[in-house]
This record gives structure tokens, C-alpha cells and sequence, in this order.
């Protein structure tokens, strides 16, 4: 596997998701990724960029474009300090929310992507990493 470009974009207040959002379909457009992979791919990046603001304090996006065997891919990973997730299959349980949402952030964000990773502890922060490939 090749990395093409990476980066890091903060991800501190609530206009940051936006920017997040609009990198993520930057990227996506960049890599060739048909409409709908781009949609599924803004909206994961929607939730876990949110995620990071409210239940993390705000951290950062870090971006990849991968290349491996005539496919791209873009991998982005969403760091934060924050409390961290106490009970992770609490937390990837559809409909289970620790604020006022409806629960399906993490859940939702993993279904529509190819790959999901999360690295959490309590008092440690988390790392929601994602990846789409074309």
C-alpha cells in the first residue's frame, strides 16, 4: 500500500465539521469515488467530526489518500483528548446515545464505510479511524 498526500485539519469547533465535510468530499472527488461513496464517506465525517466538538472537546482530522493494487482509498482518522468512550459496545449499539442524539453516529458512520477502527479509553481520548476505497 502507497501513500499518495496526508494532512491534519483541527476539528475544534462546530464550523470545523463543515471544513471537515467539505475536505473529506475534496479528497473523495480527487480519489474518483462515484457520488454515492462520496455521500456515505461526507456523512461519516459529519458524525465523527460532530462527535469529536461535542464528546471529545475538539481534536483533529488526519487524512490519507492510499493507492493499493489499482485502488484508491482515503483513510481518515479523528483524534481528540477527551473523557473517551467507557463501554465501546455500548457505544456501537444502534440507538444508544450518551447525549441528546439519536445513537446512530458511530453506528451509522461504520456501516458506511469499508473500514472501521476505534481506539478508545476512558480519561485517554479516542480515535475513530475510516476508511473508503474506490
Amino acid at each position: 500500500m502507497n501513500l499518495r498526500s496526508s494532512g491534519t485539519q483541527p476539528v475544534r469547533l462546530e464550523q470545523d465539521v463543515v471544513l471537515a465535510r467539505q475536505t473529506a468530499r475534496k479528497l473523495a472527488t480527487e480519489c474518483g469515488m462515484r457520488l454515492i461513496d462520496q455521500t456515505k464517506l461526507v456523512t461519516a465525517v459529519s458524525e465523527l467530526a460532530r462527535n469529536t466538538v461535542v464528546y471529545g472537546g475538539g481534536g483533529d482530522m488526519d487524512w490519507q489518500v492510499l493507492e493499493d493494487i489499482g485502488r484508491v482509498g482515503l483513510r481518515l482518522s479523528f483524534r481528540d483528548q477527551g473523557p473517551g468512550i467507557p463501554d465501546v459496545r455500548l457505544a456501537l449499539t444502534d440507538g444508544w446515545t450518551s447525549g441528546g442524539g439519536l445513537g446512530l453516529g458511530l453506528t451509522g458512520a461504520r456501516r458506511l464505510v469499508d473500514e472501521f477502527d476505534l481506539q478508545t479509553a476512558p480519561g485517554e481520548g479516542t480515535c475513530v479511524t475510516i476508511t473508503r476505497w474506490t
